[in-house]
């Protein structure tokens, strides 16, 4: 007889470790990005994240509407505590 555990026990519910929003990524995740992550970075939320990254501690910012030579935003690396929630649905 098996039983399964409740997906918030397991941890099945909780955001990915590491996200980007950027298609080309290895570590972009659409079913993610649809159902809403935010970020609260070093304890304020940001919603000008990039990409993050939980195991090594530090997000990647987007730097107003400038764009690289490919047309990609500029971004800036920071480390600190990152904390990823699911947004509540609307």
């Amino acid at each position: 007889m098996t039983e399964e555990a409740p997906a918030a026990a397991t941890g099945a519910d909780t955001p990915p470790d590491r996200l980007s929003n950027h298609p080309k990524s290895p570590f972009y995740n659409e079913a993610a990005l649809e159902r809403g992550v935010g970020i609260k970075f070093k304890g304020e939320e940001k919603t000008n994240v990039a990409e993050y990254c939980v195991s090594e501690n530090w997000v990647r910012l987007t730097v107003g509407n400038k764009v690289d030579r490919t047309g990609a935003p500029m971004t800036i690396k920071v480390t600190g505590e990152v904390a990823p929630y699911w947004r509540a649905a609307k």
